[in-house]
């Protein structure tokens, strides 16, 4: 393969990765907005029997959005958000394996004397084990803590970039982690979201009551990746400042830093 068609192809998932990404966040974003509104409207008119709505104005029209707490429709007219988080997780892999796991880009002989075997099986390993301790961390007593939850997961992220500084070369290292944070993400829409959305899908339409802990456990993992998203996109331009970012001596303190940062960045969106 010539190297004009080996960039072409990079551009190609590249673009495709970026639009499914925007995609993704826009529509993240703007259904957690929603959903803060709707708690502000809920909490100050608790006494009113009339349904609170949102009213926004947009490409020169006024558009109202009523939240409901039963299935009108039959589920066929139910339109699901899914297909951006999958694509964007496929080509980000796509592009993992091509700039990374296909090139030298992987490692640096000047931290660590490791094969390039080793490399992928420890940025795959990072991948499968950021989600698995995420997973089990929201569902025990710790994730009923925001404050404690945070605080743990700032650490693992801290102790993981870490350990790949001293593995993998400095970019690869900022890259996996921007990537397991996507790799949760999508884990979060495809294992945890969609499945109670079907349940609740379901027992709606059959005219029974869902179990209300379904809904709150979509929405806290819908809020968890608001809260990537920003670090995600931080981390994606990282290897366009080398000397702030991974190559700095500071490199994984500043990548903890940027993770903070695109939390607190998050938060303040949310709340606008």
């Amino acid at each position: 393969m010539t190297f004009s068609i080996r960039e072409w192809i990079h551009l190609a998932v590249r673009w495709f990765h970026v639009f499914a990404g925007i995609l993704w966040v826009g529509q993240t974003y703007y259904f957690t907005w929603l959903d803060g509104q709707f708690a502000k409207l809920e909490k100050e008119g608790s006494a009113s029997k009339v349904p609170p709505a949102v009213w926004m104005v947009h490409s020169g029209g006024f558009y109202t959005v009523e939240k409901q707490k039963s299935l009108g429709v039959l589920p066929q007219f139910v339109h699901w958000f899914r297909w951006e988080a999958f694509f964007t997780w496929l080509s980000g892999m796509l592009l993992l394996f091509l700039v990374y796991y296909f090139t030298g880009g992987l490692l640096d002989a000047d931290v660590a004397n490791i094969s390039q075997l080793a490399g992928v099986a420890i940025g795959l390993a990072v991948l499968a084990a950021g989600w698995h301790i995420y997973d089990l961390a929201v569902r025990s007593p710790l994730g009923k803590s925001e404050m404690a939850f945070a605080a743990f997961s700032l650490a693992i992220t801290a102790a993981i970039a870490c350990g790949l500084m001293h593995l993998l070369s400095g970019r690869a290292a900022y890259i996996h982690v921007g990537a397991m944070f996507g790799t949760i993400m999508t884990a979060n829409v495809w294992f945890r979201i969609l499945p109670a959305q079907r349940k609740m899908i379901a027992a709606a339409a059959a005219g029974a009551s869902f179990d209300p802990i379904l809904g709150a456990q979509a929405k806290l993992r819908s809020k968890h990746n608001t809260f990537m998203a920003v670090p995600v996109v931080f981390l994606m331009i990282s290897n366009h400042f080398p000397v702030g970012t991974y190559g700095n001596r500071y490199g994984w303190e500043i990548l903890t830093a940027l993770v903070l940062i695109g939390w607190l960045a998050a938060k303040v969106i949310r709340q606008t």
